[in-house]
């Protein structure tokens, strides 16, 4: 969990002493704070905030134009997918641009008189919290930016009205205006607030995306997609069964932890050395999350290792560990009493109860003895690989932390041991 957002004027220090003051006229006024991180039509001839990299210094005037081309305020021959990848690409390749699009997109969303440039700024910032965090220098910054807009659709609005009033006042004579729309098209800027604001939650923790492969055109999408429709990686059980109800409606548990465990016993996992504790080839591991955010298990899988990863991934990755965080402190205090560890799995809720009964009878095929001999996991090695998905400690104490590692892993042994879950087989 983050910080209480900074405060307004908390901000505005911040903000006096990172901002990389820009200068205008024959006499090179500075400009001000408010109007650096105001909607900006023209271009800009230095980075945003101070650097002293010069690739940085000459990529960030770049990048403006291009965050400008996304926001519809400057013309472009590229579609908006491909002007998304390639300012992505260009801050995932450069940790230094990252809080300077961050940045840009705070100062281009700031006193916009056009509702969809506007929306439009807010959509690419939901899609780059998708690939990469800001620094934890800026990060608070951002976070309060983001925390403003939460609930804030009706202000906008007025804003925006009285922004145009303004300027149609003082242009009356001239016929050249800006296309102004006050009208809402598409979604309320809470809604893209809202999804900014869990993303960065979740990136600041688990950071962005990995691997070597620059990011397609197909992430883009489906990074644009999961505003409105939630990814299956992320999201709580309840949101994630809601989901699958037109799809799946018989299925009592998720498809995609069922469909990722037998893809993984389907290609011999349950023989492959190593299974859970090597990792798969992560960038076709974010290949395959891909696929199965869409529904679709590619038949071409052939390492065990690529779906068994993505399992581990989704199991870490739900918004609230399957046992859930109210029972944490009675599951590390059974952890060498088999009943008690066994009595606590059934006072979770339903639908943990049958998640976390199925991982168990899953890892119990794996802990048998003629397995083992091939994995060399036995249920020492899967409870260690496997608990830090199962539960969560929220102590900052290293410690604590220590301690109680040990703890969630002796628990998740018991169950492996003295759970019964043969009942399983009659659900799946």
């Amino acid at each position: 969990t983050l910080r209480k957002p900074i405060s307004q004027s908390s901000m505005a220090d911040w903000a006096s002493k990172n901002l990389n003051m820009h200068t205008q006229g024959i006499f090179r006024r500075r400009i001000s704070i408010s109007n650096m991180l105001s909607w900006n039509g023209g271009s800009i001839k230095k980075p945003m905030l101070i650097t002293s990299n010069r690739t940085v210094k000459k990529e960030a005037c770049e990048m403006f134009k291009l965050v400008q081309s996304y926001m519809g305020d400057r013309q472009t021959r590229m579609d908006r997918n491909h002007v998304a990848l390639v300012t992505v690409t260009k801050c995932w390749s450069m940790q230094g641009l990252r809080d300077e699009l961050y940045i840009q997109l705070i100062r281009q969303t700031t006193d916009n008189m056009c509702y969809r440039s506007l929306a439009w700024g807010w959509e690419l910032m939901a899609i780059s919290l998708a690939f990469f965090s800001p620094s934890p220098k800026f990060q608070s910054y951002l976070e309060g930016y983001i925390y403003r807009h939460l609930d804030s659709d009706e202000k906008i609005a007025q804003h925006i009205k009285e922004l145009v009033d303004l300027k149609n006042k003082k242009i009356a004579k001239s016929r050249k205006k800006r296309k102004q729309n006050t009208e809402d098209e598409g979604l309320p800027i809470s809604t893209y607030a809202k999804y900014c604001y869990r993303k960065l939650q979740k990136v600041a923790i688990t950071g962005g995306k990995k691997g070597l492969r620059r990011p397609t055109v197909e992430e883009i999408i489906h990074a644009r997609n999961a505003i409105l429709t939630p990814s299956l990686f992320g999201s709580s059980l309840e949101e994630i069964m809601l989901r699958q109800q037109d799809l799946y409606p018989e299925s009592k548990l998720p498809w995609v932890q069922t469909q990722l465990s037998q893809q993984v016993l389907a290609l011999g996992g349950e023989q492959t050395e190593g299974i859970f504790r090597i990792p798969g080839d992560i960038d076709e591991v974010n290949a395959l999350k891909l696929q199965v955010d869409q529904w679709k298990i590619p038949k071409s899988l052939s390492d065990p290792n690529i779906p068994a990863s993505l399992l581990k991934l989704w199991y870490r990755e739900l918004e609230e560990p399957v046992i859930p965080q109210q029972f944490y402190k009675e599951c590390i205090s059974n952890y060498e009493n088999p009943d008690a560890a066994v009595a606590v799995v059934q006072l979770l809720p339903d639908l943990n109860r049958l998640v976390l009964c199925y991982l168990i009878h899953f890892l119990q095929i794996f802990a048998q003895p003629s397995n083992v001999g091939r994995t060399k996991m036995d249920v020492n090695n899967l409870a260690m690989v496997m608990a830090p998905n199962c539960l969560r400690c929220q102590s900052d104490d290293p410690r604590v932390i220590f301690e109680n590692t040990r703890k969630e892993m002796s628990f998740l042994r018991m169950l492996i041991v003295h759970l019964d879950t043969s009942f399983i087989k009659g659900l799946v």
